[in-house]
């Protein structure tokens, strides 16, 4: 939803610049600002679903148990990490929030305080993650190389 309003806020820029001939003054920042929530939200999403960038070919040469204590350590600083960018863009947030986007006449809090929102989600997930089990160093179970081997193995005509 918020990639569809910046298209259409961008559109809107470009047709009254160039079909109009009249610019209007607040979408350049108003598509900024909802790029920085589209940013952080994205960011929280790829935590819960496990997405983001991982070095797995390293841990695999360890066994599970020192897997699942590198997994702890890896959350660990991760967490701490989040906090402190959550901490800090919240003693941001409040420092800006008196001051007022030119064009969009809002406050700087609200763009702003995407970084708070998404950091805090992202601790969330990570944590939610870890305690559930899905935050092993190997990521999730049934991949899809893991599903073909599977379906592979089984005689054919067998059900799923």
């Amino acid at each position: 939803m918020i990639l569809v309003s910046i298209v259409a806020v961008t559109f809107a820029q470009v047709v009254s610049r160039y079909v109009l001939q009249a610019s209007l003054p607040w979408s350049e920042e108003l598509a900024r600002f909802l790029l920085m929530w589209l940013a952080a939200l994205s960011s929280a999403y790829a935590f819960k679903v496990r997405s983001h960038f991982a070095l797995h070919f390293f841990v695999d040469y360890f066994d599970e148990r020192t897997r699942q204590a590198i997994g702890t350590v890896v959350t660990a600083l991760v967490s701490l990490f989040l906090m402190v960018f959550a901490w800090e863009s919240a003693k941001f947030t409040l420092a800006v929030r008196d001051q007022i986007a030119p064009g969009t006449r809002m406050s700087m809090a609200i763009p702003y305080s995407s970084a708070l929102v998404g950091s805090v989600l992202m601790l969330y997930y990570v944590i939610k993650n870890w305690w559930t089990g899905t935050a092993s160093v190997r990521g999730e179970e049934d991949t899809a190389a893991e599903m073909i081997e599977e379906a592979a193995r089984r005689p054919s005509g067998a059900e799923l």
